[in-house]
């Protein structure tokens, strides 16, 4: 008897329902497992599942000639507990602020011993790549190194106590952005866009994905894997204990991110927008805000329908700055194909 899985109250498909060439990575038993058992995780963790989804397509799109590099923050310290580890890949961590620069080292040495053939990864969380390592990355992206560097944005400090990033949405509550006075929460106008400064170093490749669109995430990965020079990948990973959700929500929670317009999901080449990721079912903002405890400040008592407002107004800004609802693709101006051959030429 063929099993057959499917799943309810989501537009995803399960993939036992695909034909083989279609199906993600994940639902390959061969798969690389490039993070494995033994890491001491939350459960639910949105970074441990974007970590593994990653990981798994860059290795398989390299051929297993990957090395990365990370950053200190949850993964790495849920990930290698002296003296265990759980990357099964050739894996480096140096500091809280110099991932990129240690990635683009690596990728230097390689290049010097006429090593083509091994690709390198950045990766880490959003204190350590929107912070404290901003001014490294920065110059990876000025220099175009041949290192793919993802960020996985959980929101905030999770590791050292739920403290407030750049990354941090206004309106939410960390243990440095409390519920209290005329501004509950994370301030407006603080925090800064790194997939949006990316693109204005016009490196070769930007994107933005959830780990709500396993399918989505991994092509993007392969792609950027086939481009030299400088790439960047900013994945939405929610985390259960920050934002204050259950632990079975991770995935329910990222697709309501996206499908308010909080946070769209789009590619970018050479600066430019080539694509982006329509909503399917438009939601106002406050069902994804009321499902999260970091935001449950604005609906005691009498709430603050005021912040919920601003928030929405930020989201509709998000649609319509993107297109995220327009079929053509809003300001989508050029074929990603033909961007991608463009950047190929001036890479490093």
């Amino acid at each position: 008897m063929t099993a057959r899985f499917y799943q309810t109250g989501t537009f995803a498909v399960g993939g036992r329902l695909l034909d083989e060439d279609n199906r993600s990575g994940q639902s390959d038993p061969e798969r690389p497992n490039a993070i494995t058992k033994g890491h001491r995780a939350c459960q639910g963790c949105g970074e441990a599942l974007g970590a593994r989804y990653v990981l798994d397509a860059a290795v398989a799109a390299s051929g297993g000639k990957l090395i990365a590099a990370n950053g200190t923050g949850c993964l790495e310290v849920f990930s290698t507990p002296s003296p265990e580890t759980s990357w099964r890949i050739p894996w480096i961590h140096s500091l809280f602020a110099n991932a990129p620069s240690v990635a683009t080292g690596v990728a230097a040495a390689l290049r010097a011993k006429g090593r083509t053939d091994v690709r390198v990864v950045g990766q880490g969380g959003d204190g350590g790549t929107v912070d404290i390592g901003f001014a490294c990355l920065s110059g990876m992206f000025e220099r175009n190194d041949d290192v793919l560097y993802i960020c996985y944005d959980n929101q905030g400090y999770m590791n050292t106590g739920v403290q407030r990033s750049a990354a941090t949405p206004a309106g939410a509550r960390t243990a440095t952005s409390e519920p209290l006075g005329g501004h509950p929460g994370a301030d407006f106008g603080e925090g800064k866009s790194a997939p949006l400064i990316a693109m204005a170093h016009e490196i070769p490749y930007v994107a933005t994905a959830t780990v709500a669109e396993l399918r989505d995430l991994e092509q993007k990965v392969a792609r950027a894997m086939e481009i030299h020079g400088a790439r960047y990948i900013h994945v939405l990973v929610p985390c259960p204990l920050g934002w204050g959700h259950p632990t079975d929500q991770t995935i329910q929670i990222a697709r309501l991110a996206k499908e308010s317009g909080l946070f769209p999901v789009f590619e970018a080449v050479g600066g430019r927008i080539t694509s982006v990721s329509h909503i399917r079912r438009k939601v106002p903002v406050e069902e994804y805000l009321r499902a999260q405890r970091r935001f449950a400040h604005l609906f005691a008592r009498e709430g603050r329908p005021d912040v919920v407002a601003r928030l929405q107004e930020l989201a509709d800004r998000n649609i319509e700055r993107y297109g995220l609802l327009d079929d053509d693709g809003g300001d989508v101006s050029i074929d990603l194909l033909e961007a991608l051959a463009t950047a190929e030429k001036g890479a490093v």
